[in-house]
């Protein structure tokens, strides 16, 4: 075998790269692998629903797989998906579910039947159901509404009433003016109406794009809550702590209460000398000052004390004379 000190260097790096290239395609498609992601099955629907390539599959709210395709076949629309590690009967009923209230989707599988689902036999169309989107119902009530004519939708109102109002009873002349009244109040608020509903459409699709950002918030939330009941057992026993401490506290105060109280009134007596005496103790304070600083002075050179006495010691010309000596006689 050839030494790696021999070889083409350019020959190894682009094998080199090949291999890191084959083994992040490898890790980037795991799931999607055949032989790894399970078993391919398909289903008709009437309609996607919103639903989409790498949406979960789901059975009983669980996840056994995604969905690797959504194409239109002829009137109908054929999904795709792949499931792993669960059994589903020939009977399997398919339904396109809201994941979230934002409108996220997945498919929902209900396993019914006795015998295994063949792969190559698609879900039909009396099996599969769609979901009812909110953003879409909404996103058609502003369009169908600023389509109507307000207008004509008043007139017509307006002649009925006049039409009927001669020959109807009472009740149903009443009635017809009130729709006339109605359609007229409709058709003096009509900008305002689309206004309204154009920005229901706009808050529904701003609310659709934050999906992901909603549901990472529900779902902190949902973990702030789990680890405050797992918490529960110790703030529990934290508050209980608190309260047993306070009794016993109380307890101590009240069995002490005979030798506390004569002690609190020797303390406020001191108290109130010292309070007397406030001035004197604050003068005391400022001449022990100079006087702790002379005796520092006096005992910090060594293990003597610095004295000078003067007067004591008569000297030869009569003079008084100072311990020790100054220099030159004086």
């Amino acid at each position: 075998m050839k030494p790696f000190q021999e070889r083409d260097p350019v020959r190894m790096g682009l094998v080199g790269a090949l291999l890191m290239a084959l083994i992040a395609l490898l890790v980037f498609s795991w799931d999607h692998l055949p032989a790894l992601g399970g078993t391919t099955y398909t289903a008709h629907f009437r309609e996607a629903a919103g639903l989409k390539p790498d949406d979960e599959v789901r059975v009983a709210g669980v996840k056994v797989g995604v969905v690797t395709k959504v194409e239109l076949t002829g009137t109908h629309v054929t999904v795709t998906f792949r499931a792993k590690d669960v059994w589903l009967g020939d009977q399997t009923v398919a339904a396109v579910k809201i994941k979230t209230l934002l409108g996220q989707k997945n498919l929902a599988l209900d396993p019914l039947g006795t015998e295994e689902l063949d792969p190559e036999t698609p879900i039909p169309l009396d099996r599969t159901l769609t979901a009812y989107d909110v953003n879409d119902a909404f996103a058609d009530l502003a369009k169908t509404t600023g389509e109507i004519d307000t207008g004509q939708l008043a007139e017509s109102f307006r002649t009925l009433s006049q039409t009927f109002s001669a020959t109807t009873p009472g009740s149903v002349r009443t009635a017809l003016d009130g729709l006339s009244r109605l359609s007229h109040t409709i058709a003096g608020r009509d900008q305002e109406l689309k206004r309204l509903l154009a920005s229901t459409k706009g808050i529904s699709q701003t609310l659709a794009e934050r999906g992901d950002q909603f549901q990472a918030l529900i779902t902190d939330g949902d973990t702030l809550l789990a680890e405050f009941a797992r918490r529960r057992d110790a703030i529990s026993g934290l508050l209980t702590g608190t309260r047993d401490l306070a009794k016993q506290l109380s307890g101590l105060v009240a069995d002490n209460q005979q030798q506390l109280a004569p002690a609190l009134r020797q303390l406020e007596r001191v108290t109130e000398v010292l309070r007397r005496n406030q001035d004197n103790l604050d003068r005391s304070l400022r001449l022990a000052g100079p006087f702790y600083r002379l005796v520092g002075n006096a005992v910090g050179n060594g293990h003597w004390i610095d004295s000078y006495i003067c007067g004591l010691i008569p000297v030869a010309d009569g003079s008084a004379g100072c311990v020790p000596p100054k220099p030159g006689g004086r």
